[in-house]
């Protein structure tokens, strides 16, 4: 008896050691990849090596908003100011129950017309249209019944006027010269049906008319880990993944695509709490299946600021629907799982989002629970134990803070000393407490499953800082405030 549970704990051993050396490997080719690419586009900004051209793609943005009347008119305004010549701007209000509407009336010189929608891809009916022309840029908003952020973007989409379309939320803002950026890859190659953007956290950023101008890391731990994990996913992974054309995720914040395109698959499925991923990944499916030339791009340059939440019971609301999101994409898509078909994308893209993302709580609970058991029989080693779980962790904190100050660095971000500690002291919060609250997050996610798998909860929101004179009300006292 006692040979066969040494047996098991052997078996368990090499599971996990196999397990979190995949990780650790993929993570590691990941930074350094995406370390490198971020360097050699710097320096191609530095000696103004870019894409020259006399023309812009038509590009339609798309902003739904449901209860956002916090925050739906600055990004209006950012938007007005992009530094790109042909664009077009349709606001979904999806039904909201606050002054979403009345507060881009009040905003906007807006006049209701009668203009039908073509419904080309299924959404609910809209109930008013306005428009108005501010500064030669047309701005369409589409007041609708309640149906969803997919069912309003499906809305947005039938109401475009031209053949790429960016989905963003309603509380984020984008950098000045994102578009520009965005619509790089389309220039470069028109099999390009679908493009992400960097999502950067907005929470303690400052932007001038389109423009950074001030930011710091803050103290209140639940936004600084969010910091650090935005970076490291958005240049790492991403990065990664986009050499092999084998990115499974654009966020719902910030993607470009190719009209035409999604509408042959259906636009975005309602049915899905992940609609950001499901589309994505039915793209990938329908061209491969179709054996139609394609590309799924990401824009590391593309730069989106978007609000995180900002205490612990947001973060769990946000987290549980990305997890159930992922869950019933995969679910969806299954076929897909090591398919030959679908090459690198089912061998290496599915099977990381299924083992690292999707099981890992339940593989990492697993593994407690046989720590637990070694320790009661009296089969672990608690001293070498301790030290390796201290250099894993300290192995994943380097890692982190090299994909953070490179982003830095790449972007000309300048930080004050005391950024630089709140970072180191950030990265070792988020691998000792923001990995436990993330897996007990996920773990529990299927509680209520039934009833609430198209739930998506409200997350208290705070105004975009859009320019210096709202600095502060000044951004040090707020980051003092946070922390009281």
């Amino acid at each position: 008896m006692f040979d066969t549970v040494k047996w098991f704990y052997s078996v368990v051993g090499v599971f996990f050691v196999v397990y979190l050396l995949g990780y650790s490997t993929f993570l590691l080719i990941s930074v350094i990849i995406g370390a490198l690419k971020l360097y050699r586009e710097h320096k191609m900004r530095h000696y103004h090596n870019e894409i020259l051209h006399g023309y812009d793609i038509p590009v339609t943005i798309i902003v739904p908003a449901y209860n956002e009347e916090i925050t739906v008119a600055d990004t209006v305004k950012s938007l007005l100011m992009m530094d790109y010549r042909l664009y077009e701007i349709v606001v979904v209000d999806d039904g909201s129950k606050d002054g979403t509407t009345q507060t881009l009336l009040d905003s906007f010189p807006f006049k209701e017309i009668n203009r039908p929608i073509q419904r080309r891809i299924q959404c609910k009916k809209e109930i008013h249209v306005y428009e108005a022309n501010i500064n030669g840029i047309s701005v369409t908003l589409v007041q609708k019944e309640n149906g969803g952020k997919a069912d309003a973007l499906n809305m947005g989409i039938n109401a475009s006027r031209y053949p790429y379309f960016i989905c963003m939320d309603a509380d984020s803002v984008l950098q000045r010269d994102s578009l520009k950026y965005i619509v790089r890859p389309v220039m470069e190659d028109d099999s390009v049906v679908a493009v992400g953007g960097l999502v950067r956290i907005s929470n303690y950023a400052v932007l001038d008319h389109g423009r950074l101008v001030n930011y710091h890391m803050p103290w209140n731990p639940v936004v600084g880990m969010q910091i650090l994990e935005y970076d490291r996913s958005f240049m790492a992974s991403r990065i990664l993944m986009d050499r092999y054309n084998g990115n499974l995720i654009i966020s719902g914040a910030f993607g470009l695509f190719e009209k035409e395109t999604v509408m042959n698959v259906g636009g975005y499925d309602a049915s899905t709490m992940g609609e950001d991923m499901e589309l994505v990944v039915k793209l990938h499916a329908f061209c491969r299946i179709n054996k139609l030339p394609y590309s799924i791009r990401y824009a590391p340059d593309a730069i989106c600021w978007s609000q995180c939440p900002s205490s612990i019971k947001d973060l769990k609301k946000q987290r549980r629907r990305w997890y159930l999101g992922l869950y019933q994409c995969l679910k969806k898509h299954k076929k897909m799982f090591l398919a030959p078909e679908f090459g690198m994308v089912g061998y290496i893209s599915y099977l990381y989002y299924l083992v690292y993302e999707l099981l890992s709580p339940f593989i990492e609970l697993f593994g407690m629970f046989t720590i637990v058991m070694a320790y009661l029989v009296d089969l672990i080693n608690v001293p070498f134990m301790i030290l390796f779980f201290l250099i894993y962790a300290v192995y994943g904190a380097v890692l982190t803070l090299t994909a953070f100050f490179a982003r830095i660095y790449t972007q000309n971000i300048k930080l004050l000393p005391m950024d630089v500690v709140k970072a180191v002291y950030l990265c070792i919060a988020e691998s000792v407490f923001f990995r436990f609250i993330q897996a007990f997050t996920r773990m529990t996610a299927f509680i209520g499953y039934k009833k609430k798998k198209n739930v998506w909860g409200q997350i208290k929101r705070q105004k975009i800082q859009l320019n210096r004179t709202e600095e502060g009300t000044d951004s040090g006292e707020k980051d003092k405030a946070d922390k009281k």
